[in-house]
């Protein structure tokens, strides 16, 4: 079925439905197909996607920035991702921190870190994502990888996000990339109508779709429109992996605030590899000395579904891809970032 197709079949379903409907994308990539196909601009004049907190470097919570930023500042060697190298913290970015003399590597994926880990021994390994990533981070410790973890486990948020009163959601489209790993049953708990979806025109739309079903039907189910990869038990190997290398805890995300067991901390089995236990006094050190600057950035609104991008006064103006005043605008799964890039 191609998109126009399926558009038609939004377009009649929506004329059933008399009142607003506010779907939630979860992942960022689902974002940004969202903006470069126009598609919020081509629905029902009642239908409303919002963006969620689907980026994992945007909810990345300021303490953690921080503290590791003020270890690369201390002399410990830090590996990350490249785009978590431009995340604002109170004492700068670890780009800043780069500028200053601090060792700071970008890496493609965590085998280039343990490699580097074995040319540079106290190297410091950043692991930022959701299940997606956990898992390699997960392998490479077992390999002898240092870690500092800002792993998350993402279903948590979404009830959080359902409690809310300030935000109200009818529908969410899942994550893909997530769901590969965790599979479809873990949001059967959810009493909202879920669609996991797939990154195509095609695939969020039938996801759009296929929720407007469950609405006129009064149903309130987890549908798998991203069949091809996404399975129920998920990635039942990488699962494993995880679990055994974290255990969970609660952690801070940046906009939603502490979530209960939705952190990944690593296990005593590994606490030699665990960059907290490791630098554990002189992270206590850091966390009594920072001082959280004022920012006017709303990133935290944003990831909430509360504004849109153009709504925070910085959007466009002070705070651009190139000079990012917020981690909104960081990250190329960055909702700030994503509309900055397709704006008209």
């Amino acid at each position: 079925m191609n998109y126009k197709k399926i558009l038609k079949n939004i377009q009649e379903k929506a004329k059933k439905i008399d009142r607003r409907l506010r779907f939630m994308e979860l992942c960022g990539t689902h974002s940004e197909a969202i903006a470069k196909h126009g598609i919020k601009n081509i629905l029902p004049e009642n239908i409303k996607l919002i963006t969620g907190p689907g980026c994992p470097v945007c909810v990345t919570d300021q303490s953690e920035i921080d503290i590791v930023t003020e270890l690369a500042l201390s002399g410990i060697p830090i590996a990350c991702y490249g785009d978590a190298t431009n995340i604002p913290g109170s004492l700068g970015s670890l780009e800043n921190a780069r500028q200053n003399g601090a060792k700071v590597f970008i890496v493609y994926d965590v085998a280039e870190a343990l490699e580097l880990s074995k040319k540079i021994p106290n190297l410091v390994f950043w692991g930022i994502g959701f299940e997606t990533t956990t898992s390699m981070t997960a392998w490479g410790i077992q390999q002898g990888l240092k870690v500092f973890s800002s792993h998350k486990f993402f279903p948590p948020a979404m009830e959080v996000l359902m409690v809310n009163k300030k935000i109200r959601i009818d529908g969410f489209i899942n994550p893909g990339h997530v769901s590969a790993i965790i599979g479809t049953k873990v949001y059967e708990k959810f009493q909202i109508p879920q669609v996991i979806a797939g990154f195509s025109a095609e695939d969020v739309l039938s996801a759009i779709s296929m929720l407007l079903d469950q609405i006129i039907a009064g149903e309130k189910k987890v549908e798998n429109e991203y069949v091809r990869l996404v399975k129920k038990e998920g990635n039942v190997k990488a699962r494993k992996l995880i679990s055994e290398v974290f255990e969970i805890r609660n952690a801070s995300w940046r906009g939603l605030g502490e979530i209960k067991n939705s952190g990944l901390k690593i296990r005593k089995k590994y606490r030699h590899l665990d960059a907290e236990f490791i630098h554990r006094d002189l992270i206590e050190k850091i966390k009594k000395e920072i001082k959280p600057k004022k920012n006017v950035c709303r990133c935290g609104e944003v990831l909430q579904g509360l504004i849109e991008s153009r709504q925070c006064k910085l959007f466009g103006k002070s705070c651009t891809p190139d000079n990012p005043q917020g981690a909104c605008m960081v990250s190329r799964e960055g909702s700030c970032n994503i509309n900055f890039r397709f704006t008209e």
